[in-house]
């Protein structure tokens, strides 16, 4: 498949990622929705994600342009994972309803715990696309960036986890009456 005709398929990708996005696209989350080495936005709505993806877009056809082979491959990839990640987010909105409003963390604890569990699914998701990643990885900088990050993701997936406890155990104690 030559150059141009797998650019033209990717942008059509990016539209019709667009258009799915549409409906939701100026809703705000209460927190980031990526993690930063995926994403350098800093917003709470898909359309700055969207635009994020359409700004590597542009680089990756200039890069094409220029013929530099290794930045192509690099930013190809790079945008394709956020697609992938920008369709993955669109797939769980269902189980982001609580974003809409904020959580009275004192009150409702069984929502608590629904969100940290979500949470939790959402990092062990992430550690298995970057480990899926790493194998495919073919210089030494770039395996050790993505080991840096998956540790970065086990940590917090270990906090996550000893967040569960306690939430359990809270409610645990709560229900027993104490």
């Amino acid at each position: 498949m030559s150059t141009q005709k797998t650019l033209q398929l990717l942008e059509q990708q990016i539209e019709n990622l667009a258009q799915e996005i549409a409906p939701i696209a100026n809703t705000p989350a209460q927190q980031a929705r990526f993690d930063v080495s995926l994403f350098a936005t800093k917003g709470y709505r898909l359309r700055d994600y969207l635009a994020e993806v359409r700004q590597t877009f542009a680089q990756l056809k200039t890069v094409v342009e220029e013929k530099r082979q290794a930045q192509v491959a690099f930013i190809a990839e790079r945008i394709v994972t956020q697609i992938t990640a920008l369709q993955r987010e669109l797939a769980t909105q269902s189980l982001r309803k609580a974003d809409k409003a904020p959580v009275s963390r004192s009150s409702d604890n069984y929502a608590r715990l629904a969100e940290t569990q979500q949470f939790e699914r959402r990092l062990i998701a992430m550690i298995e696309d970057r480990e899926s990643s790493l194998g495919k990885l073919t210089t030494f900088d770039e395996q050790k960036q993505v080991q840096k990050e998956l540790a970065a993701l086990e940590g917090r997936l270990m906090r996550c986890r000893q967040a569960l406890s306690k939430i359990e155990r809270y409610i645990e104690r709560q229900e027993k009456g104490f």
